[in-house]
């Protein structure tokens, strides 16, 4: 009896054993031989014979082996026979299993409004089936099974590409059938940036290769050409009067009765109208992202009287009109709406923090945009894109600018709203956006992607020896963006992200990667891998440097006030930025843009702009008196009482701040009492120093800055000016009481000519000894106060 036991234990045993055991590997290539087929149809869709390419292009790659690609009727039918492995694509894989055609429905969840790009990747004995629900898919599909090998492309161009060398390349069990959630998934390239490699990059990501092919209407700015003979401006029409929309519907009829998708969306502005009827709906909510009275029910309004005329006369159209909800149209309407439905919307967030998603803490804009989406997507019934600013184009200094923190929280939100899909505005410079494209692409294709596990994949695949080393630096990076409190975009933020605890961490870990590749450098003959893991040493060394010159730069300039430093450290930075855009294009964006470059708001310009600075403390056109103190007294006024209060020389009572300030962190600085003066620095904006309102929001309202000035004897009969060489928003300067100059200033900041300078004469007015210099200033939009130490300077003749 013991023995049947034990006959019938091991029996399970054995069949458990066999039951665990994977299929039988089918393999495609081995020690540099295949005797795979790749079978792609004779009438093939551009993707789809691209994919048939590919496939080959990669397995050659991998294993030293390229199999051969049947796509003539004789060769189709000859390769159909065989026993050899076959890889079928697209059309033939469909017409050969009857079964993949209801595989790709299975995971569908959009509505398919423009399209849907399921993919099935399926096994059966020596054949595997590659296809799609469309021409891209099918490439799609191939994409999936090159992923699964362990192929990468985290960059445009073969810089980015990492292609393992695998010299037997099998495929075990395989049934596999997946959808995205989104219909739109791409990007573009502004600005002049380099498009090389892009639409490869696109489709080996997973995503839409233009936004056309997609299916969306055109929704740039359009409405301008249809309505500049109605009105002065065609930033001030009438947008709810009856006769606009017949005007409007008029001229686009021809287009609309043809089934050619348009743009009505509104020029690149902010818009106005004195109509009764519009200022009736504009006055329903103000827009305090623009400072202006929201347009959003009033263009909905113009949108569906021009959509249902033209429904009216041509109900049969296919056609699809787009628009942007834009500038001071972003917040959606305040009444119960539904566009009509030719309308298609794209929501972009243009000045909405882009340094957080929308379920941070840290950011109370992006959880009001959240709330914008999804109040736009029902409006729209989910015809709805999102513009996405990679924020990579808000800094324009070729320093890292990481957003996929940001957009892992923010697509979770797009998917739940159940919206078409993403559009990203990017300039590409890779120096900038580093993987912000390619995690773009991975999490659009699939928002529960594991990004720590993508990422940890990444330094592996892309650094190789280095991995290590580069894995801490990227992440300090990746952590201070991820933690930062600056809700803000463009370079004044810069300061306030990259510290010098930060930038001290990236020099070691880049020594430290340098000292791991050394050896490769000694070798005489060099893989291709090698050689690519040289040339990303040697991108990161140049990324390393770049954002260190740029912020010594920027300590030297408004901490220091030491310009000739600070032109010197900005002249070496851009001797790099020259070797980094000759190494590969796609680094940076400047090229061809000579013209915007001389502007000041460019790094060039900002070098120029401290080059200006200096002569008028070296002696030329004015010497050094005294640096202002780096740190002043500072009070937030929301109740705008400081002018009646006297807070430019009244009492200057710090017992509060000096018994409390250890226990006022950044981000707690919020709580601090608008009762009580504190410490504020001038070398940075006052909301990057936790400066908030209680909401957490960015501080906004009136705000003093105050501090003494000690004039030697003597001095004070010199013509003597007071310099802010960084100063936003309107103010009002006081002398020991006094008020004695004013400064007006476009409160939209971006409107100005980014020196942000103001230069006062003192002559006559300052005493010997102490004097008290109070300044006070009117924030209403983002950017507040100082952000360059202030100086006194002799004017000279």
């Amino acid at each position: 009896m013991k023995k049947l036991l034990l006959l019938i234990a091991l029996l399970a045993a054995s069949f458990a054993s066999a039951a665990e055991k994977p299929a039988d590997e089918l393999v495609i290539a081995d020690q540099g031989k295949t005797a795979a087929v790749i079978v792609a149809a004779a009438q093939a869709g551009p993707e789809e014979k691209l994919a048939a390419q590919d496939l080959a292009k990669y397995i050659e790659m991998m294993s030293g082996a390229k199999p051969a690609i049947a796509d003539t009727p004789e060769a189709i039918a000859a390769a159909l026979k065989s026993k050899e492995p076959l890889l079928l694509i697209g059309q033939e894989a469909l017409k050969a299993e009857s079964s993949l055609a209801e595989a790709l429905k299975k995971p569908v969840t959009v509505k398919g409004l423009l399209r849907s790009d399921a993919i099935v990747l399926k096994r059966s004995g020596n054949r595997v089936y590659l296809a799609g629900s469309n021409d891209s898919s099918h490439y799609y599909a191939v994409a999936e099974l090159l992923r699964r090998w362990g192929c990468r492309w985290f960059m445009p161009t073969e810089f980015g590409e990492s292609i393992p060398e695998q010299r037997r390349l099998t495929i075990g069990e395989l049934d596999y059938a997946y959808a995205p959630p989104f219909e739109i998934r791409t990007y573009w390239i502004s600005w002049l940036g380099d498009t090389n490699g892009m639409e490869d990059f696109q489709r080996r990501n997973f995503m839409t290769v233009g936004k056309d092919k997609a299916g969306f209407p055109p929704a740039g700015h359009a409405i301008g050409q249809y309505v500049q003979d109605l009105g002065k401006s065609v930033f001030n029409i009438s947008l709810t009067a009856p006769e606009t929309a017949a005007h409007i519907a008029a001229k686009v009829e021809a287009k609309y009765a043809a089934g050619e998708s348009f743009s009505l969306s509104m020029e690149d502005g902010v818009y106005d109208s004195e109509y009764p009827g519009d200022k009736e709906l504009m006055k329903l909510q103000w827009d305090k992202y623009y400072l202006r009275w929201s347009m959003t029910d009033a263009f909905l309004e113009l949108y569906n009287s021009v959509a249902k005329i033209l429904q009216q006369k041509h109900p049969n159209s296919q056609a699809k009109i787009g628009f942007l909800a834009y500038s001071n149209m972003t917040i959606p309407p305040v009444r119960e709406m539904k566009a009509e439905k030719p309308l298609f919307c794209e929501l972009a967030p243009i000045d909405i923090d882009p340094n957080h998603g929308m379920d941070s803490i840290q950011s109370p804009p992006r959880q009001e945009y959240k709330e914008f989406l999804h109040k736009w997507a029902k409006v729209m019934d989910g015809r709805l894109s999102v513009y996405d600013y990679d924020q990579g184009m808000l800094v324009w200094r070729d320093i890292p600018n990481p957003s996929h923190q940001a957009f892992a929280q923010d697509v979770q939100q797009y998917r739940k709203a159940g919206i078409l899909g993403v559009s990203t505005e990017s300039r590409n410079a890779i120096a900038t956006t580093f993987l912000n494209l390619y995690l773009r692409g991975q999490l659009m294709w699939n928002p529960d992607a594991d990004v720590p596990a993508l990422l940890r994949d990444f330094y592996e695949k892309f650094y190789g020896p280095a991995a290590e080393p580069m894995q801490v630096y990227w992440d300090a990076i990746y952590k201070a963006w991820d933690e930062t409190i600056v809700t803000e975009h463009e370079y004044f933020a810069a300061p306030a992200i990259y510290s010098p605890e930060l930038l001290q961490l990236m020099r070691e870990e880049m020594q430290e990667a340098e000292k791991l590749v050394e050896p490769l450098r000694k070798k005489t003959a060099l893989s291709g891998k090698e050689k690519l893991w040289l040339d990303r040493i040697a991108f990161t060394r140049m990324s390393c440097d770049l954002t260190n010159l740029y912020l010594d730069m920027v300590r030297a300039a408004a901490t220091e006030i030491d310009y000739a430093k600070a032109v010197k450290l900005g002249e070496q930075a851009l001797v790099i930025r020259e070797k980094l855009t000759a190494m590969n294009g796609i680094f940076t964006t400047y090229k061809g843009m000579n013209v915007e470059e001389n502007g000041y708001a460019w790094w060039p310009g900002e070098v120029r702009q401290y080059r200006e600075l200096h002569p008028f403390v070296n002696g030329d056109k004015g010497a050094l008196l005294l640096k202002l103190p780096l740190e002043w007294a500072f009070r937030r006024d929301p109740k705008n009482v400081g002018s009646k209060e006297n807070f430019a020389a009244g009492p200057l009572d710090m017992t509060f701040w000096n018994a409390n300030k250890g226990t006022y962190s950044l981000d707690l600085r919020k709580d601090y009492p608008s009762s009580e003066w504190e410490m504020l620095r001038t070398d940075l904006y006052m909301q990057a120093q936790g400066v908030r309102n209680p909401d957490r929001q960015s501080y906004t309202g009136f705000a003093w800055y105050r501090t003494e000035a000690e004039i030697p004897a003597g001095k004070e009969k010199d013509k003597l000016r007071i310099r802010f060489p960084g100063l936003f928003n309107e103010c009002w300067l006081y002398l020991n009481g006094e008020e004695i100059a004013h400064r007006e200033i476009d409160k939209l900041w971006w409107n100005n000519d980014y020196r942000f300078e103001w230069d006062v004469d003192l002559s006559g007015k300052l005493k010997p000894g102490k004097n008290v210099l109070a300044l006070r200033a009117d924030v209403r939009h983002h950017y507040g106060g100082m952000f360059r130490r202030p100086f006194i300077y002799t004017a000279k003749e």
